[in-house]
Protein backbone atom coordinates (compact mmCIF):
# COMPACT_ATOMS: atom_id res chain seq x y z
CA UNK A 1 0.00 0.00 0.00
CA UNK A 2 1.74 3.86 -1.25
CA UNK A 3 1.81 6.38 1.62
CA UNK A 4 -0.26 8.30 -0.49
CA UNK A 5 -3.10 5.48 -0.02
CA UNK A 6 -2.29 5.53 3.76
CA UNK A 7 -2.69 8.80 4.09
CA UNK A 8 -6.55 9.12 2.66
CA UNK A 9 -7.53 5.93 4.88
CA UNK A 10 -6.63 7.66 7.91
CA UNK A 11 -8.10 11.12 6.94
CA UNK A 12 -11.04 8.71 6.50
CA UNK A 13 -11.08 7.07 9.49
CA UNK A 14 -10.80 10.38 11.31
CA UNK A 15 -13.76 12.26 10.33
CA UNK A 16 -17.01 11.44 11.94
CA UNK A 17 -19.88 10.28 10.00
CA UNK A 18 -23.31 11.60 10.25
CA UNK A 19 -24.42 8.73 12.24
CA UNK A 20 -21.21 9.12 15.00
CA UNK A 21 -22.34 13.21 14.95
CA UNK A 22 -26.16 12.02 16.04
CA UNK A 23 -24.52 9.65 18.97
CA UNK A 24 -22.12 11.88 20.07
CA UNK A 25 -25.37 14.96 20.47
CA UNK A 26 -28.00 12.03 22.11
CA UNK A 27 -24.69 11.10 24.69
CA UNK A 28 -24.08 14.62 25.19
CA UNK A 29 -27.93 14.70 26.26
CA UNK A 30 -27.14 11.77 28.58
CA UNK A 31 -24.61 12.71 30.46
CA UNK A 32 -25.96 16.51 31.02
CA UNK A 33 -29.14 14.78 32.15
CA UNK A 34 -26.70 12.89 34.86
CA UNK A 35 -25.35 15.72 36.49
CA UNK A 36 -29.11 17.15 36.10
CA UNK A 37 -30.67 14.63 38.11
CA UNK A 38 -27.58 14.92 40.63
CA UNK A 39 -28.04 18.22 40.68
CA UNK A 40 -31.75 18.44 41.34
CA UNK A 41 -31.43 15.74 44.02
CA UNK A 42 -28.73 18.01 45.93
CA UNK A 43 -31.99 20.45 45.61
CA UNK A 44 -34.43 18.27 46.45
CA UNK A 45 -32.89 15.45 48.58
CA UNK A 46 -30.59 17.40 50.72
CA UNK A 47 -31.20 21.02 51.26
CA UNK A 48 -34.87 20.76 51.46
CA UNK A 49 -35.18 17.69 53.12
CA UNK A 50 -32.44 19.14 55.80
CA UNK A 51 -34.41 22.44 56.25
CA UNK A 52 -38.06 21.09 56.44
CA UNK A 53 -36.44 18.60 59.43
CA UNK A 54 -34.97 21.28 61.16
CA UNK A 55 -38.60 23.24 60.41
CA UNK A 56 -40.11 20.70 61.84
CA UNK A 57 -38.61 20.89 65.36
CA UNK A 58 -40.77 24.81 65.16
CA UNK A 59 -37.35 26.50 64.81
CA UNK A 60 -38.77 28.41 61.48
CA UNK A 61 -41.86 27.84 59.44
CA UNK A 62 -42.56 24.58 57.40
CA UNK A 63 -44.16 27.24 54.65
CA UNK A 64 -41.02 29.11 54.23
CA UNK A 65 -39.24 26.00 53.16
CA UNK A 66 -42.28 24.86 50.59
CA UNK A 67 -41.83 28.46 49.33
CA UNK A 68 -38.32 28.51 48.77
CA UNK A 69 -38.00 25.09 46.70
CA UNK A 70 -41.52 25.48 44.88
CA UNK A 71 -41.99 22.13 43.16
CA UNK A 72 -38.33 20.76 42.94
CA UNK A 73 -39.22 17.39 44.11
CA UNK A 74 -41.52 16.87 41.31
CA UNK A 75 -39.05 18.18 39.12
CA UNK A 76 -36.72 15.71 40.28
CA UNK A 77 -39.04 12.87 40.12
CA UNK A 78 -40.08 13.30 36.72
CA UNK A 79 -36.33 13.59 35.51
CA UNK A 80 -34.62 10.95 37.96
CA UNK A 81 -37.64 8.01 37.79
CA UNK A 82 -38.93 8.73 34.34
CA UNK A 83 -36.61 10.41 31.34
CA UNK A 84 -33.09 10.07 32.65
CA UNK A 85 -34.09 6.29 33.03
CA UNK A 86 -35.97 6.35 29.56
CA UNK A 87 -32.12 8.00 27.99
CA UNK A 88 -29.97 5.47 29.73
CA UNK A 89 -32.13 2.70 27.96
CA UNK A 90 -31.78 4.24 24.35
CA UNK A 91 -28.29 4.83 24.12
CA UNK A 92 -27.74 0.73 25.52
CA UNK A 93 -30.14 0.00 22.50
CA UNK A 94 -29.04 2.78 19.96
CA UNK A 95 -27.62 0.74 17.25
CA UNK A 96 -31.01 -0.72 16.69
CA UNK A 97 -33.13 2.46 17.91
CA UNK A 98 -31.02 5.52 17.02
CA UNK A 99 -33.66 8.46 17.84
CA UNK A 100 -34.53 10.73 20.90
CA UNK A 101 -37.17 12.79 19.83
CA UNK A 102 -39.79 10.53 20.53
CA UNK A 103 -38.33 10.04 24.35
CA UNK A 104 -38.20 14.32 24.60
CA UNK A 105 -41.61 14.27 23.35
CA UNK A 106 -42.42 12.57 27.45
CA UNK A 107 -40.82 15.54 28.34
CA UNK A 108 -43.17 18.06 26.96
CA UNK A 109 -46.35 17.67 29.46
CA UNK A 110 -44.26 18.43 32.32
CA UNK A 111 -43.15 22.07 31.11
CA UNK A 112 -45.61 23.73 32.57
CA UNK A 113 -43.68 22.54 35.92
CA UNK A 114 -40.75 24.88 34.65
CA UNK A 115 -42.86 27.96 34.36
CA UNK A 116 -44.11 27.44 37.37
CA UNK A 117 -40.59 27.33 39.09
CA UNK A 118 -39.44 29.83 37.11
CA UNK A 119 -41.92 32.02 38.02
CA UNK A 120 -41.58 31.34 41.72
CA UNK A 121 -37.84 31.88 41.03
CA UNK A 122 -37.60 35.98 42.27
CA UNK A 123 -39.32 34.99 45.87
CA UNK A 124 -37.54 32.26 46.53
CA UNK A 125 -34.32 34.25 46.07
CA UNK A 126 -35.90 37.17 48.35
CA UNK A 127 -37.08 34.48 51.31
CA UNK A 128 -33.79 32.53 51.35
CA UNK A 129 -32.35 36.16 51.99
CA UNK A 130 -34.40 36.94 54.52
CA UNK A 131 -34.32 34.03 56.37
CA UNK A 132 -30.59 33.23 56.10
CA UNK A 133 -30.37 36.90 57.77
CA UNK A 134 -33.43 36.41 60.13
CA UNK A 135 -32.73 32.80 61.39
CA UNK A 136 -29.05 31.65 62.66
CA UNK A 137 -30.04 27.98 62.08
CA UNK A 138 -31.30 28.45 58.67
CA UNK A 139 -28.10 30.11 57.86
CA UNK A 140 -26.01 27.02 59.37
CA UNK A 141 -27.60 24.35 57.66
CA UNK A 142 -27.04 26.10 54.44
CA UNK A 143 -23.77 26.47 55.24
CA UNK A 144 -22.74 23.55 56.53
CA UNK A 145 -24.12 21.90 53.17
CA UNK A 146 -22.22 24.19 51.12
CA UNK A 147 -19.17 23.44 52.72
CA UNK A 148 -19.60 19.34 51.24
CA UNK A 149 -18.09 18.50 47.80
CA UNK A 150 -20.76 17.75 46.08
CA UNK A 151 -21.77 21.33 46.53
CA UNK A 152 -19.03 22.02 44.35
CA UNK A 153 -17.96 25.42 46.33
CA UNK A 154 -21.09 26.32 45.08
CA UNK A 155 -23.86 28.67 46.95
CA UNK A 156 -27.41 27.32 47.05
CA UNK A 157 -28.63 30.28 44.58
CA UNK A 158 -26.27 28.79 42.19
CA UNK A 159 -27.36 25.22 42.70
CA UNK A 160 -31.27 26.47 42.07
CA UNK A 161 -30.44 28.22 38.80
CA UNK A 162 -29.92 24.73 37.07
CA UNK A 163 -33.19 24.54 36.68
CA UNK A 164 -34.48 27.80 34.72
CA UNK A 165 -31.08 26.66 32.47
CA UNK A 166 -32.16 22.98 31.56
CA UNK A 167 -34.83 23.60 29.24
CA UNK A 168 -32.68 26.15 26.97
CA UNK A 169 -30.14 23.13 26.91
CA UNK A 170 -32.58 20.87 25.74
CA UNK A 171 -33.13 23.41 22.83
CA UNK A 172 -30.08 23.64 21.79
CA UNK A 173 -29.14 20.10 21.55
CA UNK A 174 -32.05 19.27 19.61
CA UNK A 175 -31.22 22.38 17.16
CA UNK A 176 -28.35 20.41 16.61
CA UNK A 177 -29.15 17.26 16.42
CA UNK A 178 -32.02 18.39 13.35
CA UNK A 179 -29.35 19.61 11.90
CA UNK A 180 -27.51 16.59 11.38
CA UNK A 181 -30.80 14.23 11.15
CA UNK A 182 -31.55 13.41 7.30
CA UNK A 183 -35.01 14.54 6.09
CA UNK A 184 -36.00 11.25 5.96
CA UNK A 185 -35.08 9.91 9.06
CA UNK A 186 -37.16 8.26 11.05
CA UNK A 187 -36.82 10.47 14.36
CA UNK A 188 -37.43 13.55 11.96
CA UNK A 189 -41.17 14.13 12.97
CA UNK A 190 -40.92 13.62 16.17
CA UNK A 191 -37.63 15.58 17.05
CA UNK A 192 -39.69 18.73 15.26
CA UNK A 193 -42.24 18.34 17.40
CA UNK A 194 -40.23 18.25 20.58
CA UNK A 195 -38.49 21.23 19.53
CA UNK A 196 -41.35 23.26 18.67
CA UNK A 197 -42.84 22.98 22.36
CA UNK A 198 -39.88 22.88 24.39
CA UNK A 199 -38.21 26.05 22.63
CA UNK A 200 -41.33 27.51 23.46
CA UNK A 201 -41.01 27.23 27.06
CA UNK A 202 -37.18 27.78 26.58
CA UNK A 203 -38.35 31.43 25.70
CA UNK A 204 -39.61 31.64 28.91
CA UNK A 205 -36.52 30.62 30.51
CA UNK A 206 -34.38 32.60 28.28
CA UNK A 207 -36.37 35.66 29.39
CA UNK A 208 -35.79 34.33 33.62
CA UNK A 209 -32.37 33.97 32.71
CA UNK A 210 -31.05 37.15 31.10
CA UNK A 211 -33.24 38.67 34.51
CA UNK A 212 -31.13 36.69 36.49
CA UNK A 213 -27.94 37.15 35.08
CA UNK A 214 -27.19 40.18 37.38
CA UNK A 215 -28.48 38.36 40.19
CA UNK A 216 -25.48 35.66 39.30
CA UNK A 217 -22.70 37.96 39.11
CA UNK A 218 -23.70 39.55 42.56
CA UNK A 219 -24.33 35.49 43.72
CA UNK A 220 -20.09 35.22 42.85
CA UNK A 221 -19.25 38.92 44.62
CA UNK A 222 -21.12 37.77 47.40
CA UNK A 223 -19.03 34.61 47.41
CA UNK A 224 -15.40 36.74 46.48
CA UNK A 225 -16.59 39.19 49.57
CA UNK A 226 -16.53 36.29 51.83
CA UNK A 227 -20.66 35.86 52.19
CA UNK A 228 -20.44 38.86 54.88
CA UNK A 229 -21.84 41.81 52.79
CA UNK A 230 -25.82 42.31 52.32
CA UNK A 231 -25.53 42.60 48.43
CA UNK A 232 -28.01 40.02 47.16
CA UNK A 233 -30.78 41.51 46.59
CA UNK A 234 -32.81 41.88 42.82
CA UNK A 235 -32.98 45.90 43.49
CA UNK A 236 -29.07 46.03 43.23
CA UNK A 237 -27.48 45.97 40.10
CA UNK A 238 -23.49 46.10 39.90
CA UNK A 239 -22.76 48.75 37.56
CA UNK A 240 -18.96 48.84 37.21
CA UNK A 241 -15.84 46.75 39.04
CA UNK A 242 -12.40 47.39 38.75
CA UNK A 243 -8.30 47.50 40.10
CA UNK A 244 -7.70 51.32 41.00
CA UNK A 245 -4.98 52.17 42.71
CA UNK A 246 -5.38 54.42 46.51
CA UNK A 247 -2.96 57.05 47.00
CA UNK A 248 -1.81 57.45 51.15
CA UNK A 249 -2.11 60.71 52.78
CA UNK A 250 1.33 60.17 54.51
CA UNK A 251 3.36 58.98 52.10
CA UNK A 252 1.71 59.20 48.89
CA UNK A 253 2.65 55.47 47.98
CA UNK A 254 -0.05 53.61 45.89
CA UNK A 255 -2.04 50.52 47.05
CA UNK A 256 -3.62 48.18 45.10
CA UNK A 257 -7.73 48.30 45.69
CA UNK A 258 -10.48 47.14 44.34
CA UNK A 259 -13.68 48.72 43.64
CA UNK A 260 -17.31 47.48 43.16
CA UNK A 261 -19.75 50.30 42.45
CA UNK A 262 -23.41 49.34 42.95
CA UNK A 263 -26.57 51.45 42.03
CA UNK A 264 -26.39 52.24 45.61
CA UNK A 265 -23.47 51.91 46.83
CA UNK A 266 -19.53 51.86 46.35
CA UNK A 267 -17.60 48.78 47.73
CA UNK A 268 -14.09 50.26 48.70
CA UNK A 269 -12.05 46.54 48.81
CA UNK A 270 -8.83 45.18 49.43
CA UNK A 271 -7.58 41.98 47.70
CA UNK A 272 -6.49 39.02 49.48
CA UNK A 273 -4.64 36.15 47.80
CA UNK A 274 -6.78 33.20 47.63
CA UNK A 275 -7.47 29.99 44.62
CA UNK A 276 -10.95 29.74 45.92
CA UNK A 277 -13.31 31.88 47.95
CA UNK A 278 -13.19 34.81 49.31
CA UNK A 279 -10.41 37.51 47.06
CA UNK A 280 -11.46 40.59 48.58
CA UNK A 281 -11.93 42.06 52.40
CA UNK A 282 -14.01 45.04 51.96
CA UNK A 283 -12.40 48.09 53.57
CA UNK A 284 -15.15 51.18 53.23
CA UNK A 285 -18.71 50.93 52.19
CA UNK A 286 -20.04 54.30 50.73
CA UNK A 287 -23.70 55.07 50.03
CA UNK A 288 -24.27 56.53 46.35
CA UNK A 289 -26.73 59.68 47.84
CA UNK A 290 -24.47 62.52 48.39
CA UNK A 291 -21.56 61.06 46.57
CA UNK A 292 -19.80 63.57 44.94
CA UNK A 293 -16.47 62.62 42.15
CA UNK A 294 -14.53 65.10 41.02
CA UNK A 295 -10.75 65.11 38.71
CA UNK A 296 -7.62 65.84 40.72
CA UNK A 297 -4.60 66.79 40.06
CA UNK A 298 -1.50 65.14 41.64
CA UNK A 299 2.30 65.89 40.61
CA UNK A 300 3.66 62.72 41.12
CA UNK A 301 0.74 60.38 40.09
CA UNK A 302 -1.34 60.28 36.57
CA UNK A 303 -4.93 59.80 36.18
CA UNK A 304 -5.98 60.84 39.53
CA UNK A 305 -9.33 61.35 40.82
CA UNK A 306 -11.65 61.48 44.17
CA UNK A 307 -14.67 59.77 45.70
CA UNK A 308 -16.11 61.60 48.27
CA UNK A 309 -19.10 60.60 50.57
CA UNK A 310 -20.58 60.34 53.80
CA UNK A 311 -18.54 57.69 55.35
CA UNK A 312 -15.15 58.87 54.05
CA UNK A 313 -13.44 60.37 51.09
CA UNK A 314 -10.43 58.44 48.89
CA UNK A 315 -8.56 59.62 46.51
CA UNK A 316 -7.39 57.26 43.95
CA UNK A 317 -4.95 56.56 40.61
CA UNK A 318 -6.58 54.64 37.37
CA UNK A 319 -4.43 52.48 35.56
CA UNK A 320 -5.28 55.20 32.48
CA UNK A 321 -6.43 58.23 31.81
CA UNK A 322 -9.63 56.51 29.31
CA UNK A 323 -9.98 54.60 32.39
CA UNK A 324 -10.33 57.51 34.70
CA UNK A 325 -13.14 59.02 33.16
CA UNK A 326 -14.85 55.45 32.42
CA UNK A 327 -14.94 55.61 36.33
CA UNK A 328 -16.27 59.62 36.10
CA UNK A 329 -18.40 59.12 34.15
CA UNK A 330 -20.33 56.43 35.17
CA UNK A 331 -20.52 57.88 38.41
CA UNK A 332 -21.71 60.81 37.18
CA UNK A 333 -23.81 59.71 34.47
CA UNK A 334 -26.13 62.34 32.93
CA UNK A 335 -24.47 65.18 35.44
CA UNK A 336 -22.52 66.51 32.97
CA UNK A 337 -21.83 66.08 28.85
CA UNK A 338 -20.24 63.43 27.98
CA UNK A 339 -16.81 62.98 26.07
CA UNK A 340 -18.09 62.13 23.00
CA UNK A 341 -16.70 59.50 20.70
CA UNK A 342 -15.26 60.09 17.20
CA UNK A 343 -17.14 58.88 14.64
CA UNK A 344 -14.04 57.78 12.62
CA UNK A 345 -12.94 55.66 15.63
CA UNK A 346 -15.48 52.88 15.01
CA UNK A 347 -16.79 51.22 12.61
CA UNK A 348 -19.80 49.28 14.30
CA UNK A 349 -22.49 50.09 16.92
CA UNK A 350 -20.91 50.06 19.90
CA UNK A 351 -23.88 48.49 22.04
CA UNK A 352 -25.16 45.74 18.93
CA UNK A 353 -22.02 45.78 17.49
CA UNK A 354 -23.55 45.67 13.52
CA UNK A 355 -21.56 47.72 11.01
CA UNK A 356 -22.32 51.08 10.14
CA UNK A 357 -23.98 51.99 7.01
CA UNK A 358 -24.94 55.32 4.79
CA UNK A 359 -28.41 53.95 4.67
CA UNK A 360 -30.19 51.59 7.24
CA UNK A 361 -27.30 52.02 10.18
CA UNK A 362 -26.14 55.59 10.84
CA UNK A 363 -24.23 56.58 13.48
CA UNK A 364 -25.57 58.43 16.32
CA UNK A 365 -24.51 59.49 19.60
CA UNK A 366 -25.77 58.69 23.14
CA UNK A 367 -26.45 62.03 25.11
CA UNK A 368 -25.33 60.29 28.19
CA UNK A 369 -21.95 58.30 27.55
CA UNK A 370 -21.02 59.76 24.26
CA UNK A 371 -20.94 56.09 22.40
CA UNK A 372 -21.44 56.00 18.58
CA UNK A 373 -24.72 53.50 18.00
CA UNK A 374 -27.02 52.73 15.34
CA UNK A 375 -31.02 54.19 15.60
CA UNK A 376 -32.24 51.16 17.44
CA UNK A 377 -29.59 50.94 19.81
CA UNK A 378 -30.29 54.72 20.68
CA UNK A 379 -34.07 54.37 20.63
CA UNK A 380 -34.82 54.82 24.61
CA UNK A 381 -35.29 58.18 26.07
CA UNK A 382 -34.40 59.74 29.75
CA UNK A 383 -33.84 63.03 31.77
CA UNK A 384 -30.37 63.58 31.65
CA UNK A 385 -29.27 66.75 34.56
CA UNK A 386 -26.78 68.21 33.06
CA UNK A 387 -29.20 69.34 30.22
CA UNK A 388 -32.09 70.81 32.63
CA UNK A 389 -33.65 67.34 33.18
CA UNK A 390 -34.76 67.60 29.72
CA UNK A 391 -35.61 64.55 27.78
CA UNK A 392 -32.66 63.06 25.69
CA UNK A 393 -31.89 60.09 23.51
CA UNK A 394 -30.00 57.74 24.71
CA UNK A 395 -28.43 54.29 24.21
CA UNK A 396 -30.17 50.94 26.08
CA UNK A 397 -27.62 50.40 28.59
CA UNK A 398 -27.52 53.95 29.72
CA UNK A 399 -31.50 54.02 29.67
CA UNK A 400 -31.32 51.10 32.14
CA UNK A 401 -28.60 52.83 34.49
CA UNK A 402 -30.23 55.99 34.36
CA UNK A 403 -33.96 55.07 34.59
CA UNK A 404 -33.83 51.57 36.53
CA UNK A 405 -36.28 49.56 33.67
CA UNK A 406 -34.47 47.17 30.85
CA UNK A 407 -35.58 48.15 27.53
CA UNK A 408 -38.55 46.01 26.87
CA UNK A 409 -36.86 44.39 23.53
CA UNK A 410 -34.84 41.78 23.99
CA UNK A 411 -31.69 43.37 22.50
CA UNK A 412 -29.27 41.40 24.65
CA UNK A 413 -30.17 38.59 23.50
CA UNK A 414 -27.66 37.50 20.84
CA UNK A 415 -24.75 35.49 23.05
CA UNK A 416 -21.17 37.02 22.58
CA UNK A 417 -19.15 35.77 19.70
CA UNK A 418 -16.16 34.59 19.97
CA UNK A 419 -14.10 38.25 19.03
CA UNK A 420 -16.80 39.90 20.99
CA UNK A 421 -14.50 40.38 23.91
CA UNK A 422 -15.15 43.55 25.75
CA UNK A 423 -14.55 47.44 23.82
CA UNK A 424 -10.99 48.19 22.90
CA UNK A 425 -11.25 51.53 24.70
CA UNK A 426 -11.24 48.99 27.96
CA UNK A 427 -8.56 46.86 26.63
CA UNK A 428 -6.95 50.08 25.74
CA UNK A 429 -6.70 50.71 29.23
CA UNK A 430 -5.69 47.81 30.62
CA UNK A 431 -3.21 46.33 27.64
CA UNK A 432 0.15 44.99 27.32
CA UNK A 433 -0.01 46.98 24.26
CA UNK A 434 -2.43 48.75 21.35
CA UNK A 435 -2.16 51.09 18.49
CA UNK A 436 -2.24 51.60 15.03
CA UNK A 437 -0.30 49.18 12.35
CA UNK A 438 -0.57 48.33 8.86
CA UNK A 439 -1.65 44.85 8.18
CA UNK A 440 -1.25 42.51 5.47
CA UNK A 441 -2.42 38.87 5.18
CA UNK A 442 -1.53 36.92 2.54
CA UNK A 443 -2.07 38.63 -1.38
CA UNK A 444 -4.93 40.90 0.31
CA UNK A 445 -4.27 45.23 0.60
CA UNK A 446 -2.74 46.19 2.99
CA UNK A 447 -4.87 48.49 5.39
CA UNK A 448 -5.00 50.04 8.69
CA UNK A 449 -6.33 48.31 12.07
CA UNK A 450 -5.96 49.51 15.71
CA UNK A 451 -3.76 46.64 17.38
CA UNK A 452 -4.39 45.31 20.68
CA UNK A 453 -2.23 42.67 23.34
CA UNK A 454 -4.70 42.49 26.14
CA UNK A 455 -3.41 42.10 30.21
CA UNK A 456 -6.10 39.29 30.20
CA UNK A 457 -4.86 37.66 27.29
CA UNK A 458 -1.11 38.66 27.02
CA UNK A 459 -0.40 35.87 23.95
CA UNK A 460 -3.40 36.92 21.83
CA UNK A 461 -3.53 39.79 19.06
CA UNK A 462 -6.90 41.54 18.68
CA UNK A 463 -6.96 43.15 15.17
CA UNK A 464 -10.05 45.94 14.98
CA UNK A 465 -11.16 48.07 12.09
CA UNK A 466 -11.04 50.56 14.72
CA UNK A 467 -10.21 51.92 18.08
CA UNK A 468 -13.70 52.35 19.67
CA UNK A 469 -14.74 48.92 18.10
CA UNK A 470 -16.83 45.86 19.66
CA UNK A 471 -15.77 43.78 17.97
CA UNK A 472 -12.20 42.04 16.52
CA UNK A 473 -12.04 41.45 13.12
CA UNK A 474 -9.85 38.78 13.78
CA UNK A 475 -7.49 37.55 16.67
CA UNK A 476 -4.25 36.22 16.28
CA UNK A 477 -3.21 33.43 19.10
CA UNK A 478 0.98 34.13 19.22
CA UNK A 479 1.81 31.19 21.26
CA UNK A 480 4.55 29.37 18.37
CA UNK A 481 4.77 32.47 15.76
CA UNK A 482 8.08 33.00 13.97
CA UNK A 483 8.80 36.71 14.11
CA UNK A 484 9.94 37.93 11.35
CA UNK A 485 11.86 41.77 10.70
CA UNK A 486 14.17 41.12 7.51
CA UNK A 487 13.15 43.96 5.87
CA UNK A 488 12.52 43.20 2.05
CA UNK A 489 11.52 45.23 -0.85
CA UNK A 490 7.94 44.84 -1.55
CA UNK A 491 6.73 45.78 2.23
CA UNK A 492 6.47 49.12 3.45
CA UNK A 493 9.14 50.67 5.90
CA UNK A 494 9.29 49.22 9.54
CA UNK A 495 7.43 45.88 8.94
CA UNK A 496 7.46 42.90 10.39
CA UNK A 497 5.82 39.11 9.84
CA UNK A 498 4.18 36.55 12.05
CA UNK A 499 4.25 33.04 10.54
CA UNK A 500 3.24 29.69 11.08
CA UNK A 501 2.80 26.73 9.34
CA UNK A 502 0.99 28.05 5.85
CA UNK A 503 0.20 31.33 7.82
CA UNK A 504 2.06 34.46 7.10
CA UNK A 505 0.38 38.37 9.14
CA UNK A 506 2.71 40.88 8.14
CA UNK A 507 2.30 44.25 9.77
CA UNK A 508 4.06 47.63 9.13
CA UNK A 509 4.36 50.59 12.00
CA UNK A 510 4.32 54.31 11.52
CA UNK A 511 8.13 54.46 12.26
CA UNK A 512 11.25 51.94 13.04
CA UNK A 513 11.31 52.45 16.76
CA UNK A 514 7.46 51.69 17.35
CA UNK A 515 7.97 48.34 15.26
CA UNK A 516 10.84 48.04 17.87
CA UNK A 517 8.42 48.22 20.37
CA UNK A 518 6.11 46.27 19.31
CA UNK A 519 8.98 43.31 18.34
CA UNK A 520 9.82 43.75 22.27
CA UNK A 521 6.32 42.26 23.64
CA UNK A 522 5.46 40.16 20.07
CA UNK A 523 8.79 38.00 20.50
CA UNK A 524 8.02 37.36 24.27
CA UNK A 525 4.36 36.31 23.81
CA UNK A 526 5.10 33.42 20.92
CA UNK A 527 7.46 31.73 23.34
CA UNK A 528 4.35 31.37 25.77
CA UNK A 529 5.74 33.93 28.51
CA UNK A 530 3.61 36.76 29.49
CA UNK A 531 5.33 40.37 28.04
CA UNK A 532 6.21 43.01 30.72
CA UNK A 533 3.56 46.05 30.06
CA UNK A 534 5.73 48.87 28.09
CA UNK A 535 7.05 52.26 29.92
CA UNK A 536 3.97 55.17 29.03
CA UNK A 537 4.00 56.27 25.71
CA UNK A 538 5.19 52.92 23.95
CA UNK A 539 1.99 52.72 22.17
CA UNK A 540 0.43 55.22 20.15
CA UNK A 541 -3.41 55.76 21.32
CA UNK A 542 -5.36 57.90 19.32
CA UNK A 543 -6.93 60.87 21.07
CA UNK A 544 -11.31 61.68 20.75
CA UNK A 545 -12.20 64.41 20.24
CA UNK A 546 -14.83 66.32 22.15
CA UNK A 547 -16.71 67.70 19.39
CA UNK A 548 -20.02 65.29 17.93
CA UNK A 549 -20.83 64.92 14.20
CA UNK A 550 -23.17 66.07 11.86
CA UNK A 551 -25.26 62.56 12.10
CA UNK A 552 -25.22 62.76 16.02
CA UNK A 553 -28.82 62.32 17.36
Amino acid sequence: MSSSQQILITFASLQETNEQKLHKIANELLQTEKAYVARLNLLDHVFLAKLMEEAGKGTFPVEVVKNIFSNISSINAFHSQFLLPDLEKRMGEWESTPRIGDILQKLTPFLKMYAEYVKNFDKAMELLKQWTDRSPQFKAIIQEIQKQEMCGSLTLQHHMLEPVQRVPRYEMLLKDYLKKLPQEHMDRRDAEKSLEIIATAATHSNTAIRKNENLKKLLEIYEMLGEEEDIVNASNELIKEGHILKLAARNTSAMDRYLFLFNNMLLYCVPKFSLVGQKFTVRTRIGIDGMKVTETYNDDYLHTFQVSGKERTLELQACSEQDKEDWIKIYELGKRAPRWIRDNEVTMCMKCREPFNALTRRRHHCRACGYVVCWKCSDNKAPLEYDGNKINKVCRDCYSVLTGHTDSEEKDGKKKGILEVSSTAQFSGSSIMCGFLQYCEKNKPWQKVWCVIPQKEALVLYLYGAPQDVKAQCTIPLLGYSVDDAARTADPPASFRLSQSKSVHSFAAESEDLKQRWLRVVRVAVTGEVPDTPPPGDAHVLESSQEPSSESL
